[in-house]
């Protein structure tokens, strides 16, 4: 009977025997041995063969930048004899270069947010300052000098529109015009696409290689030196308003000059 209620009472269950002292030290030994926590280091993706956390597969997606068309040549020269030394490089230091691009401001992928074209200089040192010349001596001289004949409202109109085609030239200048991934599978020559072997990728149609510009452009259509940078789908409707601003301006300060002169000779 005593057995029996030894072994009722035994934590083990009912059908566990009594064990003598020395395997009663055994197992308790054994039960305060720590467990290695196997679940949470499934979690953290560091068991073999386990499933990576969402988060190391999140911040492995927003690493990776994205893989732009540019020139094979100009990769090669790069990885041959590094960085590309000329006149460029002493203005634009600060700036990642993509072909003959200039990425100055990127978000986290790799896409540009500010790039400037290979013609950079011709818009900074040749358009800015002759729309900035030209409507700045029409301005003082016609509209703002106590001289002037014209009534004053007539500024009220014409600096918006300066400032419309001021700020129309530089989102075409710094304006992605449609920079193109690289593309290397062999399904997208199946869907009507065409091997570019300058850039060594495929394209869809209306995408073009640009020789100055040294990249993939998508619906290429010309590369402007005034705006100095190649003119795609990504700042084509900015060119447009671009030229729509520059006629607008050129007209209303030919306008503005010959009334001006008119009135100027019948006082």
């Amino acid at each position: 009977m005593e057995e029996c209620a030894a072994s009722q009472d035994h934590p083990n269950g009912p059908n566990q025997s009594f064990s003598s002292p020395n395997n009663i030290s055994r197992t308790s030994s054994t039960k305060n041995v720590p467990q290695t926590p196997t679940r949470s280091l499934r979690s953290s993706g560091t068991v073999d063969g386990g499933p990576q956390s969402p988060r190391s597969t999140t911040t492995t997606t927003r690493r990776r930048k994205k893989q732009y068309a540019v020139s094979t040549r100009w990769e090669q020269e790069v990885a041959e004899n590094g960085p590309i030394k000329d006149f460029h490089r002493f203005f634009c230091c600060c700036a990642r270069r993509l072909g003959n691009m200039f990425v100055l401001c990127e978000r986290a992928d790799g896409s540009p947010v500010v790039i400037a074209g290979p013609c950079w200089p011709f818009c900074m040192f040749v358009t800015l300052p002759l729309i900035l010349a030209v409507s700045g001596a029409v301005a003082y001289f016609m509209i703002i000098s106590n001289e002037s004949p014209l009534p004053l409202w007539v500024a009220y109109i014409y600096f918006p529109v300066l400032g419309f085609v001021l700020a129309s030239l530089f989102c075409v200048s710094c304006q992605d015009p449609g920079l193109m991934e690289r593309v290397t599978d062999e399904e997208a020559g199946e869907g009507g696409w065409f091997w570019n072997e300058q850039v060594g990728s495929f394209r869809p149609p209306g995408a073009l290689y640009c020789r100055e510009c040294g990249v993939l452009i998508q619906d290429y259509d010309h590369l402007c030196p005034w705006t100095g940078t190649g003119i795609g789908r990504g700042n084509m409707m900015a060119f447009k308003l671009f030229v729509v601003g520059v006629n607008v301006l050129c007209y209303f300060s030919i306008i503005l000059v010959i009334v001006a002169l008119l009135r100027g000779l019948r006082y």
